[in-house]
Formats: structure tokens, C-alpha cells, sequence
């Protein structure tokens, strides 16, 4: 089995996303750092070389192995923005609300820029995705 290579490191953050060349993802990454910022109350962290992420995620893997990911996360790839949030109960009738957006079936929220959607309904994804576990 393939090594994971999607860990906590310590890239900077900051760094990461004023390279962002599109500047309309790069101004919405700054402004989704901030409300994952405010809602986690966490210091962002880089996971592997493009995703930002906020706090850590223990699971079990197939082979029994413990692993950890981000509890919540986001990398402005190029075509989307993509967030990493976990399901919770209420996530179909929230993503009704959102505005456009994809996502795929791995929990996967694809948003193409900010203006796209409801701000209210994604820092609501976000929070509940975040707290699931609590």
C-alpha cells in the first residue's frame, strides 16, 4: 500500500495562498481563512503541499493503521476552490441552499469563487462540519 502524503507540515500558510496566481481564488481563500479561523478558533496548517486545514481528524485505515487528516479544510486548486468538510445531517438541505456548486463523492465541496454562493450557508457547512463530533 501507498504512503499517504497528505500530512500536517510546516509550510506557511501565508506563503501558500499569496502565490495563488488567480486572484479572484486568492482573495477567496484569504476570506475563508478568516471564517475557518473564527469558527475553529485554530491556527490554519498546511497538509501536504495545497490543502489548509484546521485541526486533525484521527481514523482507522483499511489495514488497521491509525492515520489523521485535517478536521476541515480548503486548497484553491485551479479550477475551484474545494473544501474538505465532513458529512453531518443536515449537509443535503444546506448544499440546497448554497448556491452553485459540485461536489464529489468523497466529501468534496467544489465552489468556483465566493460570489457563487451564500456566505451564511457555507460558514453554517463549515461549523457543523467542524463540530460533527462534539
Amino acid at each position: 500500500m501507498a504512503e499517504r502524503k497528505t500530512h500536517e507540515n510546516t509550510a506557511s500558510v501565508k506563503d501558500f495562498i499569496a502565490n495563488v496566481k488567480n486572484e479572484t481564488r486568492r482573495k477567496d481563500s484569504q476570506v475563508v481563512l478568516k471564517i475557518m479561523k473564527s469558527i475553529t478558533g485554530k491556527r490554519p496548517k498546511m497538509w501536504g503541499p495545497s490543502i489548509v486545514g484546521f485541526g486533525k481528524y484521527h481514523y482507522k485505515l483499511a489495514n488497521g493503521k491509525d492515520a489523521e487528516i485535517c478536521k476541515i479544510g480548503f486548497s484553491p486548486r485551479a479550477q475551484s476552490l474545494v473544501f474538505y468538510l465532513s458529512n453531518f445531517d443536515e449537509r443535503d438541505v444546506l448544499l440546497e441552499q448554497l448556491g452553485k456548486h459540485k461536489l464529489s463523492g468523497g466529501g468534496c465541496l467544489y465552489i468556483n469563487k465566493l460570489a457563487d454562493v451564500n456566505i451564511s450557508i457555507l460558514e453554517t457547512l463549515i461549523e457543523k462540519a467542524y463540530h460533527r463530533d462534539e
